[in-house]
Order: C-alpha cells, then structure tokens, then sequence
C-alpha cells in the first residue's frame, strides 16, 4: 500500500495554479540549515522532492530584510517552496505575493514552530491559541495569491487542550490546500515521541492531503508511520542534518526503488569540503561559521571523527578547515 501510494503523484490546486507532487517525501524548512547550499546537496538525491526556503518572516520581508531567501528560487531547480510565519494577515498576503513573484511552487504558513520569541508574538504555534486569526491568515494568503496554500502545524498547544482534529479541521475549511502534522503539542517541543496515532485520526477527520512529520529518521521509520497514520506523505526535518541523502532513500524506500547507499568516511569528508567551498563563496567570512554546524554534523562515523569535529569548530579560516578535512582524508586511505 505503502509503494503505491508513494508512486502516484499528489495533486494540489490554488485559486489558479495547479501543482503536482512526484515525491511524497519533503524536507521540512530548517532555519539556520536549509540554505540554497543545503538544497542543492538534498537535490543530489532526491530531485522531485519539495524542499522549502529556510522560514521567512512576514514582517522582516516587508522591511526589506531577508529577501535574498525568497530572490533565489528562480535560479533552482525542483520544486521550491517558501515558508511564511507572523501574525499579521496583510503582511502574510504580501509576503506571498513577492514569493509567488519569484517562483515559490506553494506558500506555507508555519502555525508549529515552538521557539518562544516567535510563538509570543502570535506567529508560528502561537496561531495554535488563536484559531480566528490562524483562519483570517490563511484566508488572505489563498486570496492574494493563485498557489496552492499549505500549513504546517503541531497537534496544539499542550496536551490537556490539545484537539487536533478540530484544529486541523479549522485549517482546512480555511482555505488549507495541504496540512503538515508535527505529531508534538507545542509544549513539548522536539520532546517525548511523536503522537503518530494521534496523526492518524487528524488524516481520518480531513479530505485534504495530510503529511506526517516527526521521529522520521530512516526508511523503516516513514515506512512505518505511513502504514501507522494513512498519510498521504512524510515530512523530514531534524534527521536530514548531516545527512542530505535521506529525503532521497526515504523516497527510493517507498517507491520500491533500491535504496541509494548512506555515504562512507572519505564521501562525507568530500561532501563537508564541497559544502564549505559553496558557503564560502555564497556568505563570504559568515560562510564558514556556518559551515561548522554542518561539518560537524556530516564528519560521523569514522576513526578521528570526533578529534575532527572539535578542530573543525575552532578552525579559524577555512583554508585551516580544508586543511583539517584533507589530513583526515588521507589519514583513511
């Protein structure tokens, strides 16, 4: 059930604008992590997959800040989503416009992020504690632009006033095209396990397409939770850090295609140097603290990687990391 459903496309329609999913597996947008850079390597193995922009805040668009997030999308390749959060109706629907302008393949709107500095002003799943608002959000946003219109959110608050399904029945008769479910209340944030029955019951209660996101970390696992939930896809998040290659063999899994391999020590290492490289030469200095985080997430599973990981978060430049990822490369061999 699972291999079939997976290989049959997953349509969406906008006020205007029909989109069709080939892959039923998306990456989950990841501030600080799902870069231009970080895509690019996702696409190496998953070329069909939704991947999303890095979280864009309505607000700080409409001022003029972080737009090279949604200018880029026209230069991609693949379906790009961009992901909205704020709290405010009209700059949501004007955010959606310049994203729409510049080749957004939908519009979400992130009604599940926990951080508290976003939650208490209302945005992310502070919409969870008001559901008027949340609907006017998604009503002005499928209204401003002709895309599809998706949410992404959690199954409440915390769980004594968690009802998923009324509030996720609420997003739908919104105006929600799509539905991703975070199977986690707010209040308990990356913590405990992920409530996939829970999801089931939210996917029973809807008509429009749900995906299931959470403790979805390797083929056995989105196998096992869409058998478990019914969903019409998976979503992953967290699991992909360091790992660019798992929205790819997660999609090979379902589809009954051979699994494309978890690359080796001297693979990682190329894939840590490449990713550098491209982030330095993107972000300029700021490149390689960035970089950091990813290197010490892809630099795993091999004699000395931990002695790396430490010297690759003090390298002072990157030609001191490259030099440290060269040492270790031939320290393998």
């Amino acid at each position: 059930m699972v291999t079939m459903l997976a290989s049959t496309p997953l349509q969406l329609s906008g006020s205007g604008t029909a989109r069709r999913l080939e892959c039923r597996v998306l990456q989950s947008p990841l501030a600080g992590v799902s870069d231009r850079v970080f895509r690019h390597l996702v696409r190496r193995w998953a070329p069909d997959a939704l991947l999303f922009t890095e979280m864009v805040n309505a607000t700080s668009l409409e001022l003029g800040f972080g737009r090279g997030k949604v200018k880029e999308l026209g230069d991609e390749q693949g379906p790009i989503g961009v992901q909205l959060f704020d709290h405010r109706p009209d700059a949501m629907a004007d955010a959606a416009r310049r994203a729409e302008d510049a080749g957004a393949f939908l519009i979400d709107i992130n009604m599940g992020c926990p951080v508290r500095k976003i939650a208490r002003k209302g945005g992310g799943s502070g919409l969870i504690r008001d559901p008027h608002l949340a609907s006017r959000i998604i009503e002005a946003v499928a209204n401003a632009v002709r895309l599809p219109v998706t949410v992404k959110t959690r199954l409440g608050w915390c769980g004594s006033d968690a009802a998923p399904q009324t509030w996720c029945r609420q997003l739908q008769e919104a105006g929600a095209q799509l539905l991703t479910l975070h199977g986690r209340t707010r209040e308990q944030g990356f913590k405990g396990k992920a409530d996939w029955a829970a999801i089931a019951a939210v996917k029973q209660a809807l008509t429009i397409p749900v995906i299931a996101n959470g403790d979805i970390n390797t083929p056995e696992d989105a196998q096992r939770c869409l058998a478990q939930t019914g969903a019409d896809g998976v979503m992953v998040g967290r699991g992909t850090m360091g790992a660019p290659w798992l929205v790819g063999q997660i999609d090979a899994a379902l589809k009954g295609l051979p699994i494309p391999a978890t690359p080796g020590p001297a693979a990682r290492l190329t894939l840590a140097r490449e990713q550098l490289l491209a982030l330095v030469e993107a972000r300029g200095e700021h490149g390689l603290l960035i970089a950091r985080k990813h290197m010490g997430w892809t630099c795993t599973g091999f004699p000395g990687a931990p002695q790396l990981r430490h010297a690759l978060m003090r390298a002072p430049t990157p030609e001191d990391a490259l030099a440290l990822l060269e040492n270790q490369r031939l320290a393998l061999e």
